[in-house]
C-alpha cells in the first residue's frame, strides 16, 4: 500500500457505511443515520480532496467514487421512501435519471468513443440538492423538526434539477455523438 491509496480506501470505507446507513434508516433511528451519513459526506469530499491536491488520482478511483456516491444516495432514497419519508415518484424520478445516464454512457461509448465523463454545472447542483434532501430529512425526523413546507421546497428543488439535468445530459451528449457522427461542429 502507498500513499496515493488513501483515497480509494477511503472510498471503500464510504462504501461499507452504505449498508449501516440504510439499516439505521429502516430501524428509524435517524439520527444515527444522519450522523452516518453525514461521515460519508466528510469522507467524500477528504477523498477528492487528497486525490486532487496530491495527485493521487486513479482509474480505479475514477470509477469507485460515481459508484460509492450513487449507491449511496439511491440506497438512502429506497429507504426513505420505504419508510414514507419520500415519494416514490421523486425516488423514480431519480433513479430513472441514472439508468438513462448510465445506458447513455454504455451506448456512446460502444457506438461513439470512450466516454470522459465530467459532470456538469447543473449534475453537480443536482447532486447536491439530493444530498442536502437526505440531510433534511433525516435531521426532520433524527433530530429536530424542520419549519413546515421545508422539505415539500427541497423535495420540488430535486424534482426541478434532477429533469433538468437528466435532459441536459441528454442533449449535450446527444449532439456529441451527432457531432462526431456527421463531423459538423453546429448544433442539428
Amino acid at each position: 500500500m502507498q500513499a496515493r491509496d488513501i483515497p480509494n480506501l477511503i472510498t471503500c470505507a464510504r462504501l461499507l457505511l452504505v449498508p449501516p446507513i440504510v439499516w439505521s434508516m429502516l430501524t428509524e433511528q435517524y439520527g444515527l443515520a444522519l450522523l452516518l451519513f453525514v461521515a460519508a459526506g466528510l469522507s467524500d469530499a477528504l477523498d477528492g480532496f487528497l486525490a486532487k491536491t496530491f495527485n493521487w488520482t486513479s482509474r480505479l478511483g475514477g470509477l469507485l467514487d460515481p459508484i460509492a456516491d450513487k449507491l449511496l444516495l439511491v440506497s438512502c432514497y429506497l429507504a426513505l421512501t420505504w419508510q414514507g419519508l419520500l415519494p416514490l415518484w421523486l425516488t423514480a424520478l431519480v433513479i430513472g435519471r441514472d439508468v438513462v445516464i448510465l445506458a447513455g454512457a454504455i451506448l456512446y461509448n460502444a457506438l461513439v468513443e470512450r466516454v470522459e465523463a465530467a459532470p456538469s454545472v447543473i449534475s453537480k447542483i443536482n447532486t447536491l440538492s439530493q444530498l442536502l434532501l437526505v440531510v433534511a430529512v433525516l435531521f426532520n425526523y433524527g433530530a429536530q423538526l424542520l419549519p413546515v413546507g421545508w422539505l415539500t421546497l427541497m423535495i420540488q428543488g430535486v424534482f426541478a434539477t434532477t429533469l433538468l439535468s437528466g435532459v441536459d445530459y441528454i442533449w449535450t451528449w446527444g449532439w456529441r455523438a451527432w457531432n462526431k457522427k456527421h463531423g459538423s461542429g453546429r448544433f442539428p
